[in-house]
């Protein structure tokens, strides 16, 4: 665990100016055997200091790859300098940010680091149970990966911290041909938020995963086009998840709302059914702790579930102190930074749809024509809401039942328009917490969302 040189110097923080200063290490652990090949087998660290400390509406900020006194010093000096420097040529004028009610949150165990050969162990002997049971496979890939994220933080009116954040997957991708001889693939994952040898202590969730997605891929190959135009569709949760955080989450990120994204009109107004609810859960979310649990963000700001739209009405935004003095709000810890050199910025942590009522097998009987959308293999949407999302396993519907598997597809819409056509939300969750969000630096998020039933543009051949 780091050892905290930390707390020294945080007595000499600047007077009546909001500070922080924070030690990090993060690492990651990636193995990949490719047709039974080792082609990677990595282990990274990147460990630092840095402090930032905020000035008549700016920050200065500094960091240091080292973890000592010095490099505490040094940058807690830094940050300050800076901060003086920009106050004196921005002039911002902009009064103190909000104060947290003080306090602390402190990990309770240190986290196992096993060491490289049982990653590569694992992923041999997932590889070989796919090769003796499915020989006829054209490809097969697998990928074995851990990160973690440790941080130590003290602020000058807030909470201080010391957090640990591990994660640990394994990605099965699976290769055949269509009748046709189209090139296929699926791929799945297996994991969540914990160490690689608590989550792996058996094949039995692997082995379940690996039959599943040959068993699509078999159908697959025996798919058809999909028809394209406006569609009633059964998205089905981890497409959901997608819609959440991609169409939805980050138009509500209150830097990208002042910046002019489409929720900046649309506080208080209705954005989607009256059975659409999404939350961005701090760490527990319907009764469980999420993959990525927050408890106190890099601002020192203890972490609240951000209710985002309640009831098809969208009725807030996600937060730093420096956007919610703005909005005259409390912030809920949105602020996340990934590595020790990053400022934190605005971001989402455990973002979903809230389930339903409804059963999917009665959901998919009341559909005539249509598809149930199951698995998503990219996306991407702007700040208006527009979005496409990529499709790669799915099934038509016919009268009410499941006919052939969809050959690979987009669908695509506008968010805000696309959720006031739902009309069915699911009772179950599906959660997806393995990728990396982009925005400007990675950060480990993860996403949610029930099966809705929705009118949704889908392409053809």
């Amino acid at each position: 665990m780091l050892k905290d040189i930390l707390c020294p110097y945080s007595l000499n923080f600047p007077a009546g100016e909001h500070t922080e200063l924070r030690a990090q290490t993060n690492k990651s652990r990636k193995v990949v055997l490719l047709s039974g090949n080792l082609t990677a087998n990595t282990r990274r660290e990147v460990s630092g200091i840095s402090a930032r400390v905020y000035k008549n509406g700016i920050y200065g900020f500094s960091s240091n790859a080292e973890l000592s006194d010095d490099a505490a010093a040094s940058v807690l000096n830094a940050a300050v300098e800076n901060a003086d420097f920009l106050d004196g040529h921005v002039h911002a004028g902009k009064p103190n940010i909000p104060t947290i009610e003080r306090g602390s949150y402190k990990v309770e165990n240190d986290i196992s680091d096993i060491e490289q050969k049982a990653y590569i162990d694992y992923v041999k002997a997932v590889d070989d149970y796919i090769q003796r049971k499915y020989p006829k496979l054209t490809g097969r890939t697998i990928v074995a990966t851990a990160d973690s994220m440790e941080k130590l933080l003290y602020t000058s009116d807030g909470f201080n911290a010391h957090s640990i954040m591990p994660r640990s997957y394994v990605y099965v991708f699976l290769n055949a041909e269509s009748n046709s001889g189209v090139p296929l693939e699926l791929f799945g994952v297996v994991g969540g938020g914990d160490t690689f040898d608590k989550n792996f202590t058996d094949f039995n969730a692997v082995h379940t995963k690996i039959d599943e997605l040959y068993e699509n891929l078999m159908q697959k190959r025996e798919g058809v086009y999909a028809e394209a135009g406006l569609k009633t569709c059964i998205l089905g949760g981890s497409l959901s998840g997608m819609l959440a955080h991609e169409a939805v989450g980050h138009t509500v990120e209150a830097d990208l709302v002042m910046s002019g994204s489409v929720a900046a009109h649309c506080l208080n107004k209705r954005v989607a059914s009256d059975l659409v609810s999404l939350t961005d859960f701090a760490n527990t979310a319907f009764g469980k702790k999420c993959d990525i649990p927050v408890y106190v963000d890099d601002e020192g700001t203890p972490a609240q579930d951000a209710k985002i739209i309640e009831n098809g009405i969208l009725t807030g935004y996600m937060n730093n102190r420096s956007s919610a003095l703005h909005y005259g709000i409390k912030p809920q810890g949105n602020a996340r930074a990934y590595e020790f050199s990053d400022e934190p910025l605005i971001r989402m942590r455990n973002t979903a749809i809230h389930p339903g009522t409804s059963k999917l097998e009665d959901m998919i009987a009341s559909v005539d024509d249509g598809y149930y959308l199951v698995q998503t293999g990219n996306g991407q949407a702007d700040t208006t809401g527009e979005f496409m999302f990529g499709v790669t396993m799915g099934y038509e519907i016919k009268n009410g039942k499941l006919g052939k598997a969809i050959l690979d597809t987009t669908i695509s819409g506008v968010a805000f328009k696309a959720l006031q056509t739902v009309d069915m939300v699911s009772d179950t969750v599906t959660w997806s917490s393995s990728g990396f969000c982009g925005k400007k630096q990675l950060m480990p998020v993860s996403m949610g969302g029930p099966a809705m039933r929705i009118k949704l543009m889908i392409g053809g051949r």
